[in-house]
């Protein structure tokens, strides 16, 4: 290996677009790895989106109420629970702004508060896809305004029940068990003030 090809580090060297999607790029690309050597990898770029969890009332009380979404997933091959969750509908569109908005489409309900928590990359093998999660409180009533292709039925449980469904097996989305694991972990009964959410354009 050369000292300019280490010097350079790892990276994207080129790219060979595959398919473009409504919401995905596909590709193949050519890389440099970190010990110089060069090769081609899958790689599928994507927007990005926010995830939600709703809760009804407070993430202070030990045990709140919180919304869910059953969601028909063709390439899940049905139904599957998940927390409320889209990609934003113009470039730029802050993170908050995109899960208030995804929030009140799909459960028809806005958010009192909106907390952010962290990010999760979700397949980081062929994906740079990051969705961002955040907690809502204090539900309000909106109005439901679902896609075409978007068949959802939303539910009221309390959390201890939606970690149960976690434990069972029956919550298996990847974003949904995060969000519900992460509040469980650091947010429902403890009121931490959250963290910043980074700006949307990577900033």
């Amino acid at each position: 290996m050369r000292e300019d090809e280490r010097a350079e580090g790892p990276g994207r060297l080129s790219r060979r677009q595959v398919h473009r999607g409504r919401r995905i790029d596909v590709g193949m690309d050519t890389v440099r790895f970190p010990d110089g050597s060069t090769g081609e990898l899958d790689m599928i770029l994507h927007p990005g989106a926010s995830a939600i969890l709703p809760v009804v009332g407070e993430a202070s009380e030990a045990d709140p109420e919180i919304l869910l979404i059953h969601q028909y997933r063709y390439a899940a091959g049905g139904w599957i629970w998940e927390v409320p969750a889209g990609i934003p509908d113009r470039t730029g569109e802050p993170w908050e702004e995109c899960a208030a908005r995804e929030l009140e489409e799909e459960t028809g309900m806005r958010a009192g508060t909106l907390r952010y928590l962290t990010r999760i990359y979700t397949t980081p093998g062929f994906t740079d896809e990051v969705i961002h999660l955040f907690l809502a409180e204090r539900l309000e009533e909106g109005a439901v305004q679902l896609d075409d292709d978007e068949f959802v039925e939303v539910v009221r449980i309390p959390f201890s029940q939606a970690l149960e469904w976690v434990r069972e097996g029956r919550i298996v989305d990847a974003k949904s068990v995060s969000t519900l694991l992460y509040a469980a972990s650091f947010v429902i009964g403890v009121g931490s003030a959250g963290t910043a959410a980074p700006r949307s354009d990577g900033g």
